[in-house]
């Protein structure tokens, strides 16, 4: 079986991670860094107009992308297509960059608009900063007090931007939410990725604690 690589054959994350001042194992971890902070680019479906394409509705849109990338996993998983960035302990299970995906949608198309913020931003932009704080450096003491912080930040400039709820509730959710993700980011899932658990887990426990108590937020 042929197998089409859709790589230049490393030559981009050699270039990349020889600028950070390492090599292509370096640039492979920033470039997958970078498409998993660009996650939080998919918070731009709540800006668009209702049925942009005319023929189908928007949230169409969104599940026919995630189906795109099921197929390509498909593909990898039967050694059609090589993809780029793909790790070890991945090569015979799942991407994570899929379960992103799912995860990032089901989001959206699930939660309402200031929970799906919340979770979207937390997990695109605070999980890559966790596998960078873990890796040996100077500023590995700082995990995991900066990324609760921050993904209670986001969370919290969520929940109010996005929802107009009030302070100390808001405060109060996203410190639910933060040390949520946090836990469940920890473990190694054996048939989940950490990118699905701390992206639904938050947001399904913020969820029913608005439902439950409507009154609470506001």
């Amino acid at each position: 079986m042929t197998t089409h690589r859709l790589h230049g054959g490393g030559r981009f994350r050699t270039w990349l991670g020889t600028r950070l001042g390492g090599g292509e194992e370096t640039g492979d971890r920033a470039l997958r860094r970078i498409l998993h902070g660009a996650g939080a680019a998919i918070l731009i479906y709540y800006l668009l107009p209702p049925n942009l394409l005319l023929i189908v509705p928007n949230f169409v849109v969104l599940l026919l992308a995630v189906s795109v990338i099921l197929v390509l996993e498909a593909l990898r998983l039967r050694g059609t297509i090589e993809i780029p960035t793909i790790r070890p302990y991945e090569q015979h299970r799942l991407a994570s960059y899929a379960y992103f995906a799912i995860a990032l949608v089901l989001a959206v198309l699930l939660f309402p608009p200031p929970v799906a913020a919340a979770v979207v931003l937390g997990t695109s932009l605070v999980d890559p900063l966790i596998g960078e704080l873990r890796r040996p450096n100077p500023y590995r003491a700082a995990y995991p007090w900066v990324p609760f912080a921050l993904y209670a930040g986001l969370a919290y400039v969520a929940f109010v931007g996005f929802g107009g709820w009030a302070s100390v509730p808001a405060l109060s959710l996203a410190v639910v939410a933060a040390v949520l993700a946090l836990l469940v980011e920890r473990p190694k899932w054996t048939l989940v990725d950490d990118d699905l658990a701390m992206t639904l887990i938050p947001a399904v426990a913020v969820y029913a604690i608005v439902w439950i108590s409507p009154g609470f937020v506001h």
